[in-house]
């Protein structure tokens, strides 16, 4: 198995040029009579038999095929990939060849092969917004299968599914922050108490449409929304990337962090780190913002059937065991869910169409802080 980590990103911004300069799908040598390659077409040939088949048949099928073809490649930015493909390949006699990256440089290096057709991977597992960016670029097969339909609502997106949930929190470190002393709400920390002592993370484009929708349901008007947050900006340290974030939150090198996910908290605080997102009562700063990550097949998979498998897998108990175990949110309901009783908000289901307004307004709203760190 490979594993390569690559620290190429680019901006939300970004992303139509990347489109633009990328072009639609090629037809590549071999293309068939609809402009197809053959790749192509016997990746759709296996799917759609996977898709005609229901039970006990569809899986002894599908585990045949996939072994049949012995490796798949997947492209992710899921950082505990690695503890996903420890079980499958333990699970299976199937090879996994990770290439692992942010969700930008996934997108962006998905979108370049594509283009260049060269079709190196066969399933794609990472953030909705780029899961949603290849559906719209025609690059994703639909994933039908009965696991599908018993994912949470909110993750059973178009021609990819939710595999896990990204939860953004507002995080302290409970050495700066003493019990009582929490935020009750995101608007507290755009008092002056708080200043140079709270934090943003600098992409954290897709949470602040999530809340903005949310405080536009309250009644505020846009403008009342960018000029809070344009104070709160005032008081904050922006950091690239949420792991830098998590680490310098537990160094004591700012008392909050608005946009933290809360796997990284919780993996933190259980190797000891002084940090968490929630009140000895069990109370988070509401409203959490929910986003799906999940996994979208290739229509180039050159291996078809092992990146079915793999959907599945991640869906199934020991999948989702494993999600649990990093401290990840599954998609798959269970009888314990971490959300319940949460007031949580859902990332606007028109984040793509509107993602070029959601950019201008948070890089806006966070050219008022002091950039800190990277990654």
């Amino acid at each position: 198995m490979r594993n390569r980590t690559v620290g190429t990103a680019i901006t939300v911004s970004a992303i139509g040029l990347l489109l633009a300069a990328c072009g639609g799908p090629p037809g590549g040598a071999g293309a068939g009579g609809d402009g197809s390659s053959a790749v192509e077409q016997h990746a759709k040939e296996v799917y759609d038999k996977l898709n005609g088949l229901t039970g006990k048949e569809r899986t002894k099928e599908l585990v045949r095929l996939a072994e049949e073809e012995g490796e798949v490649s997947i492209y992710t930015s899921n950082s505990d990939m690695d503890d996903v493909v420890e079980v499958f390949e333990d699970t299976y006699d199937i090879d996994v060849s990770v290439y692992r990256g942010n969700s930008e440089s996934v997108l962006q290096r998905v979108l370049q092969e594509q283009s260049a057709g060269f079709y190196g991977v066969d399933a794609v597992e990472t953030n909705s917004t780029e899961l949603n960016v290849l559906n719209k670029e025609n690059y994703l097969y639909p994933y039908e299968s009965e696991l599908r339909d018993k994912v949470r609502e909110e993750g059973q997106a178009e021609n990819w599914i939710a595999s896990r949930f990204n939860v953004f929190v507002v995080g302290w470190n409970t050495n700066r922050v003493k019990p009582g002393e929490e935020p009750k709400s995101l608007e507290e920390l755009a008092e002056p108490k708080w200043r140079s002592k709270v934090s943003l993370e600098l992409d954290d484009v897709d949470w602040f449409a999530g809340m903005a929708e949310h405080y536009e349901e309250q009644g505020m008007s846009q403008q009342e929304i960018v000029d809070l947050f344009k104070r709160i900006a005032k008081n904050a340290k922006i950091v690239k990337g949420h792991t830098v974030q998590g680490e310098l939150l537990s160094a004591g090198q700012f008392d909050v962090a608005l946009s933290s996910y809360s796997h990284t908290i919780d993996k933190a605080a259980d190797e000891g780190a002084p940090v968490a997102w929630r009140t000895s009562s069990g109370q988070p700063v509401e409203p959490v913002v929910i986003r799906p990550n999940g996994i979208g097949l290739t229509k180039t998979a050159e291996n078809p059937a092992a990146a079915t498998l793999f959907a599945d897998f991640e869906l199934q108990q020991a999948g989702q065991q494993v999600f649990e175990e990093n401290f990840r949110i599954g998609s798959m309901p269970s009888d314990q869910d971490p959300l319940a009783g949460y007031d949580t908000v859902d990332v606007p289901g028109d984040f793509l169409a509107s993602m070029k307004k959601w950019d201008r307004l948070y890089a806006e709203v966070v050219k008022g802080g002091t950039e800190v760190g990277g990654e």
